[in-house]
């Protein structure tokens, strides 16, 4: 089967006003490949604002959301929420919320099954840290995040699996595409085992790390790379040729 090609843009903790302007007019000027789903993630406090000026055919998200649906969970938002003014995506499980936030495993997990059960579709993600790669332990430590995930998800069709080399993010260094290869084929290859080859087979696998307009191409003509998860590149004008790489 064919895997339609999936970009999702993460502001992280960027934007404002005038430049969430700048980006959705950017995005609307485009022109975008009809044949990649967009999906920008955006600050929560933002979020009612930017999916009421972008055109329905992207996909807006949030960067985050609690594994319950209301409470005394001071700062929170859930899933129900997001539901609630129109947001369909969720980010879970980067590897800020991992690493800076002392998210565990389990905690990513739990987020991941609430929010499939709530009726959003998921961007969930994983990733090695640079010491974890140069040990030999990238498949390790990313087949056991994956597993705390697999045991949540019920429903896959509502999951996009983002690998995002924690060394690569942020840095200017990249992952190259046989790199960024061989990882999303291990990947899918443990989907095959422990969850199905159905699964393996339409589960979509992004890549994620100071991916640019230079280098998508170059990235996305690899085989199991089925799109990318782009952070500060998604707050310029070339994230539209991040979208169009398959073009």
């Amino acid at each position: 089967m064919v895997r339609k090609f999936f970009v999702g843009g993460n502001w992280k903790m960027n934007g404002g006003k005038a430049l969430n302007n700048e980006i959705i007019q950017t995005l609307v000027n485009g022109p975008l490949d009809d044949g990649t789903e967009v999906v920008v993630s955006v600050p929560s406090i933002y979020l009612s604002e930017v999916r009421r000026q972008l055109p329905e055919k992207i996909g807006v998200s949030a960067q985050n959301a609690y594994k319950v649906s209301k409470g005394a969970f001071t700062g929170e938002i859930s899933p129900a929420m997001l539901k609630d003014i129109g947001i369909n995506w969720v980010l879970l499980g980067h590897s800020e919320r991992r690493n800076v936030f002392g998210e565990t495993d389990e905690l990513i997990a739990d987020k991941v099954g609430h929010a499939l059960d709530e009726g959003l579709k998921v961007i969930a993600c994983i990733g090695e840290l640079l010491d974890e790669r140069e040990a030999g332990k990238t498949t390790d430590v990313v087949f056991r995040q994956t597993k705390a995930i697999a045991a949540k998800v019920k429903d896959w069709n509502q999951v996009v699996l983002a690998y995002e080399p924690v060394w690569a993010i942020g840095t200017g260094k990249t992952a190259s595409p046989a790199q960024a290869q061989e990882v999303h084929l291990q990947l899918r290859e443990w989907l095959k085992t422990n969850v199905s080859p159905a699964v393996a087979e339409s589960t979509r696998i992004i890549y994620g790390g100071s991916v640019t307009g230079g280098n998508a191409k170059e990235l996305a003509q690899e085989k199991d790379v089925d799109g990318f998860l782009v952070g500060g590149a998604s707050l310029k004008p070339e994230f539209v040729q991040i979208v169009n790489a398959k073009v």
